[in-house]
């Protein structure tokens, strides 16, 4: 019997490797080539490992928790050649049926959908139901809703019961390499945090005079992010020693611009690189990371986009911060932390105005950062930020 191989894919080097989190599939199932049958995450990305062939799941070497290296074999599917066999004569009919029928959208419920919608229980007057996958999808989350429903109640009863009742879940690979890197920065960096604030009006006078234009030509919307990416740049130039990393005993300056963009995802926060941004336009900048984001939140994200980095850009403004003394995402050097617009009384020439108002944060290293050049950079930005024609003439 012919016997294909499930494999770990190829993990980059900085990654030894991963963990198992879940098979979709069980021994003796059925699946189909590109069939997404078992995911597996490293501390950097959850990936996706897609059946190679038409078969049955013959085996499975590693369970859901188990560590797995690159290349490994975690199990076994019997090449479809061999399965047909111990497939009915049934089943392979009702399965060309659907195809036909979900194919050509009729709307009429063939004999195999309706045993499965009396299995199940579903009324036959469901208009928007054509086919046998979509009663399977539809029970699936008519059960798994009741499922939720019972554990929630379940839950409330035993809180009520035992007041010290806990739950114990193992961290995922991504949250423990967060704790490892946020641990090592503290006790690694002589990590120090400057503060300033910018006026935010002119950046949102431009925004709703030049929005709509921006979005017609670009096809998406400008944020604020473009805005603090090509002022942190022009700042960077001016103060080298932050596009900068220690090694030892060395300082190693950068002559490209990649920014870090804190991104929270499900799984928890992941910093993708804006590779070369000094080369990218505002609209670049937009469309990357929305790219990022929504790779992110599907878990999809490639390793590739998450190594590197000269200096990170985290904006706590998005969940309501007002303040925060963002870590230092070693080796770099140092971090921006944005945070929520506020409207607040400032005094402009003797009189007092109201201003929508962000508070800027500045996590630097000391042992390469002085005080100076800190303040100098925070204080660029701010000025760009409220004069953003500084850009144009350089200053």
């Amino acid at each position: 019997m012919k016997k294909i191989n499930i494999i770990v894919p190829d993990l980059p080097e900085s990654i030894s490797d991963a963990t198992i989190v879940k098979w979709y599939k069980k021994i003796g199932d059925i699946v189909y080539c590109d069939d997404n049958i078992v995911d597996i995450e490293t501390d950097k990305v959850m990936l996706e490992v897609s059946s190679p062939c038409d078969g049955e799941l013959e085996s499975i070497l590693e369970e859901s928790g188990k560590i797995v290296k690159s290349r490994q074999i975690i199990g076994y599917i019997n090449h479809l050649d061999y399965v047909k066999k111990n497939i009915t004569n049934n089943t392979i009919i009702e399965k060309k049926e659907d195809q036909l029928h979900e194919k050509n959208l009729i709307t009429h419920y063939t004999p195999s959908t309706r045993r499965l919608m009396k299995i199940n229980k579903i009324n036959n007057d469901l208009q928007n139901i054509k086919t046998k996958s979509e009663i399977k999808n539809n029970h699936e989350k008519i059960t798994e809703k009741k499922l939720n429903t019972n554990i929630a109640n379940k839950n409330t009863i035993d809180l009520s019961e035992n007041n010290n009742c806990q739950t114990r879940v193992t961290m995922s690979r991504l949250r423990q390499r967060i704790a490892e890197r946020l641990l090592y920065s503290i006790q690694n960096t002589a990590m120090l945090t400057t503060f300033n604030e910018v006026n935010m009006k002119p950046i949102i006078l431009l925004r709703k005079k030049y929005g709509e234009d921006f979005e017609k030509k670009h096809g998406i919307r400008i944020g604020f992010m473009s805005f603090f990416v090509k002022a942190v740049i022009q700042s960077l130039k001016k103060f080298p020693e932050i596009n900068a990393s220690i090694d030892q005993k060395d300082i190693i300056y950068y002559k490209n611009f990649d920014i870090s963009i804190a991104i929270s995802t499900p799984r928890g926060l992941i910093t993708p690189v804006l590779r070369n941004a000094e080369t990218m336009t505002m609209s670049e900048i937009e469309k990357k990371i929305k790219e990022f984001s929504i790779k992110g939140c599907e878990n999809k994200i490639d390793i590739k986009d998450l190594t590197g980095g000269n200096f990170t850009i985290t904006n706590g403004g998005i969940f309501g911060s007002l303040m925060s003394t963002p870590i230092i995402n070693p080796p770099q050097t140092a971090i921006l932390g944005m945070h929520t617009i506020q409207d607040r009384p400032m005094v402009i020439n003797g009189k007092i105005k109201i201003l929508p108002m962000m508070y800027l944060a500045l996590s630097y290293d000391h042992r390469l950062i002085d005080g100076k050049e800190s303040v100098g950079f925070l204080v660029s930005i701010k000025n760009i930020l409220e004069d953003f024609t500084r850009i144009l003439i350089n200053i």
